[in-house]
């Protein structure tokens, strides 16, 4: 699949989703797209990047994934992403840690879930959760906070 086709099947795939800010869910895809591209990764990465949540909110099924036309790689870091039902962090860090490329990825993820314009939306009790949540998930990846500029 070229890139295109994966960023038109991930939109396509999210496109009744809405993130908890109440933003059409494919914003968070391009930006994680973009984040990914900006911190060196290839078409491989990237298109792991538009597909990285679609097994696991469950809007393409691990047959679809298995069956199409991406790489190996891609294919690897989608499924390093899909957090499994009552995974625990650490092992879900773990994974990712083991999977070239997820890190990448997962870093650029986390980037935008931790954007301090999309935690100001949210009540105070939940980006508070979300930041304690994310700033783990970094302290197990060996990621360092990331800070928006703008």
């Amino acid at each position: 699949m070229t890139l295109a086709e994966v960023e038109a099947v991930a939109r396509a795939a999210h496109a009744a989703q809405r993130d908890k800010a109440g933003r059409p869910y494919a914003e968070h895809l391009q930006a994680v797209a973009e984040g990914v591209r900006a911190r060196g990764g290839g078409d491989e990465l990237v298109a792991a990047a538009w597909l990285h949540d679609a097994v696991e909110d469950g809007v393409l099924s691990e047959e679809w994934l298995a069956a199409a036309a991406l790489t190996p790689r891609t294919k690897d870091v989608v499924r390093a992403m899909t957090k499994r039902p009552d995974e625990e962090p650490r092992a879900y860090a773990e994974r990712i840690l083991a999977t070239p490329g997820a890190r990448l990825v997962k870093a650029a993820d986390l980037a935008h879930n931790a954007d301090p314009h999309r935690l100001a939306v949210l009540d105070e009790l939940t980006a508070r959760r979300l930041t304690q949540k994310y700033a783990t998930m970094r302290q197990y990846l060996g990621l360092a906070a990331e800070t928006s500029d703008d």
